[in-house]
């Protein structure tokens, strides 16, 4: 009984997380409040806080569940022989070059973080994954020699910024298109990497 009942916890957890990501992708990180997400779940207001004990706290975990959620993805992506292969799926899956779903709410945490230091503190922490996920793929390539790259930190440094700027400009801006955006990576990636740009199509 007692395990049924941990079990009934978590999964209402998993739920409040679950329909606070879709509420923060439709309304944002800022403007979503705990009475959002009792009504979408119809529920109290006082069962969420009951999971979570603020506000804040809610934003920032559920924030962190999109993106792990991504970062997971990609961690499988980036698994594999082929370097080459390897990167191209990690980047089919970031950002608007892919289907991570957690970029619109990675977007506006940053805006928020600017405030926030719980956004800020997880934010930070999950840069450093997928940051981390795109070294070990470049590293992985250096070490089989498909990838020629003398400071592989500060390339993965250089691209993820190019990235992530790049996305800015297509998902806010409407100023870059994502075939642009693909193909102005990939080009980056050629002369970073030492590679053809033709094999990362």
């Amino acid at each position: 009984m007692a395990g049924r009942a941990r079990r009934s916890v978590e999964v209402r957890r998993e739920e409040i997380l679950s329909t606070t990501v879709e509420l923060l992708d439709k309304l944002g990180l800022g403007a979503t409040r705990v009475a959002d997400v009792a009504v979408a779940m119809d529920v109290s207001p006082a069962l969420v806080f009951y999971h979570f004990g603020t506000k804040d706290e809610l934003v920032a975990e559920a924030f962190a569940h999109a993106v792990e959620r991504d970062l997971r993805r990609m961690d499988k992506a980036a698994a594999g022989d082929d370097p080459v292969d390897s990167l191209r799926r990690v980047l089919r899956l970031y950002g608007p070059t892919g289907r991570a779903t957690g970029w619109r709410i990675w977007i506006d945490a940053w805006a928020v973080a600017q405030r926030d230091q719980g956004i800020r503190k997880e934010l930070k922490r999950l840069d450093h994954r997928w940051q981390d996920i795109l070294r070990s793929v470049v590293d992985d390539g250096v070490r089989t020699g498909v990838f020629t790259c003398p400071d592989p930190t500060a390339s993965v440094a250089r691209i993820s910024a190019l990235v992530d700027g790049l996305s800015v400009a297509a998902v806010v801006h409407r100023s870059v298109t994502r075939e642009q955006l693909r193909a102005w990576v990939a080009a980056q990636l050629a002369v970073e990497l030492g590679v053809d740009v033709a094999t990362l199509d």
